[in-house]
């Protein structure tokens, strides 16, 4: 009760904060409040999870602060909406990146969901990135789009080729968390409600799958194989949970996806759009293999 709450506590003074030190507080709360949820099976799996996770989070945290520090020792003001050195805005772009597991910055992602337990999965995909994604949409006017348009592309690819070789589910997942915040990048300097549009129903799907995976006690795809025989309705629905999250179109997947791809032809961003499309047709396939 008191990590959850911490949890929550975390997010809402990072969404609410105007100071940059009130953000990353928010930031180290939340850590500190998951670790002991990832490390609790006591397996020596997970306590190297949340090893890494700790390692990883710490140093992103610290980038932010520098990042800040650097704005107002040249701008004098420490407003988060007010990140103009361009300098403090590329260490804040690679900082959030980290935080979120953005390629190249992605390898603890995956191997951090593996360690942990299905329900703290869940916590680390949803409510763990939306303090870094609240941050970005604050500081989006200021942001570099071509940095941003680099790091979306080369996440959407690499979410959709490495998750293709996988049999653990929470690896695949991780994978689909990946190439999902690919597409959520690629727009924030352009229409960051669309961002936020798509990270509500991205958590939302997610939260769907993490649960029916923890009701069958799903982990590998052979378990998945026969979990049909148990729930055939519930299997029913995470079908068609997984193609939502792929994007098909009559489901609710399609739907920022489309609005994404009609915002960037908007913004002559053509080329970009139709990559980051034929890209998400990697991950379509491994969750058709699910």
């Amino acid at each position: 009760l008191i990590f959850i709450a911490s949890l929550l506590l975390g997010t809402t003074i990072t969404i609410s904060s105007h100071h940059w030190v009130m953000a990353w507080t928010g930031l180290e709360i939340n850590t500190l409040a998951i670790l002991p949820l990832i490390s609790k099976s006591h397996h020596p799996r997970a306590v190297e999870a949340a090893t890494k996770y700790f390692l990883t989070q710490a140093a992103a945290s610290a980038l932010v602060l520098f990042s800040s520090m650097t704005n107002a020792w040249q701008t004098g003001q420490w407003d988060i909406t007010q990140l103009t050195h361009p300098t403090s805005c590329l260490i804040l772009t690679s900082a959030i990146a980290i935080k979120l597991g953005l390629v190249p910055f992605h390898f603890w992602f995956p191997e951090v969901l593996q360690g942990s337990p299905l329900t703290t999965g869940l916590l680390l995909s949803t409510i763990m990135k939306l303090p870094p994604i609240a941050l970005l949409y604050m500081t989006s006017p200021s942001l570099n789009p071509t940095l941003l348009t680099t790091l979306a592309i080369l996440s959407t690819a690499l979410g959709g080729w490495m998750g293709l070789n996988q049999t653990q589910i929470r690896k695949i997942l991780a994978f689909s968390s990946i190439s999902h915040l690919g597409w959520m990048t690629i727009i924030i300097a352009y229409s960051p409600k669309l961002t936020l549009l798509n990270f509500y129903l991205y958590a939302m799907m997610t939260t769907t799958v993490f649960l029916t995976l923890n009701t069958t006690k799903s982990l590998k795809l052979s378990t998945l194989m026969t979990a049909w025989t148990k729930t055939p309705s519930l299997n029913a629905m995470l079908l068609l949970t997984l193609l939502s999250l792929a994007g098909l179109p009559p489901l609710t997947g399609f739907l920022p996806k489309w609005l994404i791809i009609q915002e960037l032809t908007k913004q002559d961003m053509t080329p970009a759009a139709t990559l980051i499309s034929l890209l998400s047709l990697l991950s379509l396939f491994f969750y058709l293999r699910l």
